[in-house]
């Protein structure tokens, strides 16, 4: 059972008054990535291949954040962990990779559900190659994926389907195992967004058999930086845009230029925390993990994260009574507490006629941080009728947060009603 007084300790902006729902956009740094950031600056911060003593130990630690990451995502090797800026970063160079497979008339899928990084790079790809884009709505009621539309366009043997694995606007938990095991049974590639979904529960690669899978450290307790799983005969097989000197082996091949060092050394930090989150809160869940082959730093990472998993169910149970039992507050995506499993802690809502960024103003103004708009999700909010009214207010939370905040959410949206 998670402490969170022991968890809140380990985030230095917490002593702020602030209650921080804005955790959708990304959440607040944990003190050890805070720490490795400093220690790589002041013990070894230099470029990277050099025969002298900060540069190897510098070298040291990215191979070291590459390993943890592997670990976090149960990726078969380090070398599949690309590092990069941010998922839209990653996701705009991969793609142009990816173009080069695909011609004229060829299929790509996307779906309505997404955050656009996740989208507009597949459809400039599609315009630069001639692609036909088929497009997969959502239920307006309740916020969750057409599975049917899906399979119906698997029908045609598209290349390539992106979808992502939690929502950023409405918090469904997209089904990403039995999407994948549909869209390799039609030869399709698969490339998942999971940034949203990082922060609130286990992700194992190997046993969902995706092909690339993105996220971003900053949305999972570390630093601004992104990250890119992708099948090791893949990235092998495509050819990569870079300069002259970058090495053709993986992952070097794909990390052309200087990276963000220091960063990197961030998410190293953040993989150490929820390592100890995983030695700390995560017994309980250790022998149905180990079980799954599960061992060392991997296994306290699926600790932790299952741990979170649960201890967010909660959190989502009384946000979810909180915000239906608000005056004039609607709601958007899935409302029923029996499906609790297929969503996240973000929660996005319209109060009455007021527009969501007065509504965002009123809360900030009692210090209770949340976001306004459509939060680069545009398809979403176009598919509401919303995108130009404002969009919707977004509250999500995480781990470190509290019912008692939860509470003062509840007192201040009573107050606007």
């Amino acid at each position: 059972m998670i402490d969170l007084n022991q968890i809140r300790n380990q985030f230095p902006s917490l002593t702020r008054s602030a209650i921080f729902f804005d955790n959708p956009g990304g959440t607040q740094i944990a003190r050890p990535s805070l720490e490795r950031i400093q220690r790589y600056l002041l013990e070894c911060n230099a470029n990277h291949g050099g025969a002298f003593e900060t540069s190897r130990l510098s070298d040291a630690v990215l191979e070291e954040a590459r390993a943890a990451m592997a670990d976090f995502l149960n990726a078969a090797r380090a070398e599949e962990i690309i590092f990069g800026n941010n998922m839209t970063t990653l996701t705009l160079h991969l793609s142009r990779s990816l173009a080069q497979m695909l011609n004229p008339g060829d299929e790509i899928v996307v779906t309505r559900l997404d955050h656009d990084a996740n989208i507009s790079p597949w459809l400039l790809v599609a315009e630069d190659r001639g692609c036909q884009v088929t497009w997969i709505d959502f239920d307006v009621e309740d916020g969750t994926l057409k599975l049917d539309e899906f399979e119906r366009a698997l029908e045609r043997r598209p290349k390539l389907a992106a979808f992502g694995y939690a929502s950023n606007a409405l918090g469904t938990v997209n089904p990403v195992r039995k999407l994948t095991e549909m869209a390799h049974a039609a030869g399709t590639l698969v490339y998942v967004d999971a940034v949203q979904y990082a922060p609130h529960g286990p992700i194992d690669v190997q046993d969902l058999e995706v092909d690339f899978l993105v996220c971003s450290s900053y949305k999972f307790f570390g630093p601004h930086a992104g990250i890119l799983y992708g099948r090791a005969d893949l990235l092998r097989e495509l050819k990569a845009y870079k300069v002259r000197p970058a090495p053709d082996s993986l992952p070097g091949k794909w990390e052309t230029g200087t990276q963000n060092h220091e960063g990197i050394a961030g998410v190293l930090g953040a993989m150490e925390y929820l390592e100890w989150v995983g030695k700390t809160f995560g017994s309980e869940h250790e022998e149905g993990l180990r079980e799954h082959g599960y061992r060392g730093r991997r296994l306290e990472l699926k600790k932790a994260m299952t741990a979170i998993r649960a201890y967010e169910f909660e959190l989502s149970r009384t946000l979810l009574e909180t915000l239906t039992n608000i005056p004039g507050l609607r709601l958007y995506g899935l409302t029923d507490l029996r499906r609790l499993e297929e969503r996240v802690p973000t929660f996005s809502f319209r109060l009455g006629d007021l527009p969501p960024r007065l509504v965002a103003e009123a809360l900030a103004q009692e210090n209770i941080y949340v976001w306004d708009g459509n939060y680069y999700a545009l398809a979403v909010t176009e598919r509401l009728g919303l995108e130009g009214r404002g969009g919707m207010v977004r509250v999500g939370a995480v781990h470190y947060n509290t019912l008692e905040e939860v509470e003062r959410l509840s007192d201040a949206l009573k107050r606007l009603a």
